[in-house]
């Protein structure tokens, strides 16, 4: 039996057993330093994996089934793609006639061609209904406000119309009124002249 063990353990046998131990230490290593890459790549606490990874085989095994799916540039890059697209939509809006989605700097909306804003005169920018002056450019804007102004004027004539009819209607039933007792008093007038000259024709008779 020693023989034969003499015979097996040839030193060709110990660099080969050597050789593999040596080549197990190597991916040992390389998995615990890959671990500790791949988590602080990953902004993880990569320390604390690393602590995981020296448990032969179950330590990696455990951080590929936990570890996050996405590196962290690709999140990072991730977020800002969502944020660039965040203000690209803000560009973007909808028309109040048709609720056809229209951008900031539209004047007309290629739907309804309802007009949205006004155009300066001078540097050709969109600007809002409401803004008397080009901000752009300092020029006034001919017909700025005058929707708003349309508006007030259009309350307060209504509100003046409304007063004028009450008052109209105030009048003319005071008139009439008027009128009405006027006739009264006449009807009641006539009577009492009428029988003060038949008691002056009986007293010539």
């Amino acid at each position: 039996m020693g023989e034969l063990l003499s015979q097996l353990w040839s030193p060709e046998m110990q660099m080969a057993l050597t050789g593999v131990v040596v080549l197990l230490v190597v991916l040992y290593v390389l998995s615990i330093v890959w671990v500790v890459r791949d988590a602080y790549m990953r902004g993880v606490t990569w320390w604390v994996w690393g602590i995981v990874a020296l448990v032969p085989i179950l330590g990696i095994i455990a951080y590929c089934m936990l570890r996050p799916p996405m590196m962290k540039i690709d999140r990072d890059e991730q977020n800002l793609e969502v944020e660039l697209k965040k203000r690209q939509l803000m560009h973007y809006g909808e028309c109040a006639t048709c609720g056809y989605p229209v951008e900031a700097d539209y004047v007309l909306c290629p739907n309804c061609h309802t007009q949205l804003k006004n155009m300066c005169a001078r540097c050709k920018k969109a600007l809002e209904p409401m803004w008397t002056v080009c901000p752009f450019c300092a020029t006034p804007v001919s017909g700025g406000g005058r929707q708003q102004r349309s508006k007030a004027s259009g309350g307060s004539r209504g509100a003046r119309a409304s007063q004028s009819t009450q008052r109209s209607a105030s009048s003319s039933s005071a008139r009439s009124g008027s009128a009405s007792a006027s006739r009264g008093g006449a009807t009641t007038a006539m009577p009492r002249s009428s029988s003060r000259s038949t008691e002056e024709r009986a007293s010539r008779s």
